[in-house]
C-alpha cells in the first residue's frame, strides 16, 4: 500500500501534476491550492467548489496536515500570544504571535528541539526530535491566522530548531510561503536566523529568496562564542561572517546580528568596542536582546545600565542598533520553554499512571 502524499507541502507546480492522474481541468490544482494556502481548511470537505468525487480521490491519495493547539497563552501586558500546537505524530512545538504597528509578526519553529546546543536557550536542552515539513511551518502560520482572526504580514523562522539544519524543507516553504497563489508574504518580510551553518549560508545566497539573514552571534570572538555556541567550534567567526557579507553582495539585504547580552559574560564596553570593530564599514544591524532566563541554565539577564551603556558604545562606532522589545515576558517568551514544561508535566502524569497501575 502505497504511503499518503502530504498535500500541505506540494508546491502548486507538484501538486498540478500530483492530481494529472485525476483526470481533472488544468484550473482545478490552483483551485486546491488556494484552499490549502489562502483559505487554509483543515479538512477536504470544505473545498466546496471541488465535485465530491474528486474530494473524495483528494482524501484517499493525500494526507492534509492540520495542527491542533494544545494550549495558548495570551500576554496581559502587551497581547502576545504564545502557542503550543500538536502534529500528526504527538511531537509538540511552539510558535509565536506578536502585534505591532506595522503588522502582524509570526515566530515559527523549524524543527521539534535543536541539535545546536547553544547554552542560553531552552529549545535545545532535549535534543531534536525531527525537522518539521513545509507543511508543518506553514500550519503553524494558517492556525494562529484563523485563532486570531488576523492577517500574518510578517514570519520570523527564530523558534525551536535551526532552519538550515533543515535546509530542504525550509527553502521549499520560504517559496510557498511568498507564492503568489497562496498566503504571499514578501519576502523582505520574512527573517530567517542561523547560529551559522558556513555551508547552508553559501549555498542560501544562491536561492534567489532575498529574505532578512539573521546571524545568531552573542559573542565579537571565536573564544567567547565557543563556549556559548558549539557550533562555534565547527565554524571560525570570520568564515562565519564572510557569509555574512557575500549574503548582502548576492542579493542587497543587509544582515541583521542578533546579540543576547548575558550578565558578566558578553556585555561589557571592551566587548562592545571589539564587536563593533567586527562590524564596522558593513551593510548590517545589531539587535541587542536580554538574555531571557531559562531556568536549567546559570545566565542571568544584563542590567538596564549595561544594556545602555553596550547600545551607545556600538552606535558611538557608527553601528546600527536597537535593543529588541520585550514580548511576553508574562508568558515564558523564551524559545523552548512551553514546551519543555509541558513535556516534564506529562512524563509526572505518565509516571503517576504506571504507579498506580501496579499498586
Amino acid at each position: 500500500m502505497n504511503e499518503k502524499r502530504d498535500i500541505r507541502s506540494l508546491s502548486l507546480e507538484q501538486l498540478s501534476e500530483a492530481i494529472k492522474p485525476f483526470g481533472v481541468p488544468k484550473y482545478r490544482a490552483g483551485q486546491i491550492y488556494q484552499w490549502l494556502h489562502q483559505k487554509g481548511v483543515t479538512k477536504f470537505e470544505e473545498m466546496t467548489n471541488i465535485s465530491l468525487a474528486q474530494r473524495k480521490q483528494l482524501s484517499e491519495c493525500f494526507d492534509l496536515v492540520t495542527l491542533v493547539p494544545v494550549s495558548v497563552l495570551v500576554s496581559a501586558i502587551d497581547g502576545t500570544r504564545k502557542y503550543l500546537f500538536a502534529l500528526p505524530d504527538g511531537n509538540v512545538i511552539e510558535s509565536v504571535w506578536m502585534k505591532y504597528q506595522h503588522g502582524n509578526s509570526v515566530c515559527i519553529s523549524s524543527q521539534v528541539g535543536c541539535r545546536m546546543g547553544c547554552r542560553f536557550c531552552a529549545s535545545t536542552l532535549d535534543g531534536m526530535v525531527r525537522s518539521l515539513r513545509p507543511s508543518e511551518m506553514l500550519e503553524q502560520i494558517y492556525r494562529i491566522q484563523a485563532d486570531t482572526g488576523e492577517r500574518v504580514s510578517h514570519v520570523v523562522i527564530m523558534g525551536s530548531g535551526e532552519p538550515f539544519d533543515n535546509y530542504e524543507n525550509v527553502t521549499a516553504f520560504l517559496r510557498m510561503l511568498s507564492d503568489p497563489n497562496g498566503i504571499c508574504i514578501s519576502a523582505r518580510n520574512i527573517t530567517l536566523s542561523t547560529c551559522g551553518l558556513v555551508p547552508e549560508m553559501e549555498r542560501f545566497a544562491q536561492e534567489g529568496l532575498a529574505v532578512t539573514l539573521a546571524l545568531s552571534l552573542h559573542a565579537p570572538n571565536d573564544a567567547l562564542r565557543q563556549t556559548l555556541m558549539p557550533v562555534a567550534k565547527r565554524y571560525a567567526l570570520a568564515d562565519v561572517l564572510n557569509a555574512c557579507w557575500n549574503y548582502f553582495e548576492k542579493t542587497g539585504r543587509r544582515v541583521s546580528f542578533e546579540y543576547s547580552l548575558i550578565d558578566s559574560v558578553n556585555d561589557s564596553e571592551k566587548e562592545a568596542r571589539e564587536l563593533a570593530a567586527l562590524l564596522k564599514g558593513r551593510h548590517s544591524h545589531v539587535n541587542l536582546i536580554p538574555v531571557n532566563p531559562v531556568e536549567e541554565r546559570e545566565y542571568r539577564q544584563s542590567g538596564t545600565k549595561k544594556i545602555e551603556t553596550f547600545r551607545k558604545t556600538l552606535e558611538k562606532n557608527g553601528i546600527n542598533v536597537t535593543i529588541r522589545r520585550e514580548m511576553g515576558r508574562d508568558i515564558h517568551g523564551a524559545c523552548g520553554q512551553l514546551r519543555k514544561r509541558y513535556l516534564q508535566e506529562n512524563t509526572v502524569q505518565k509516571s503517576d499512571c504506571v504507579e498506580e497501575a501496579k499498586t
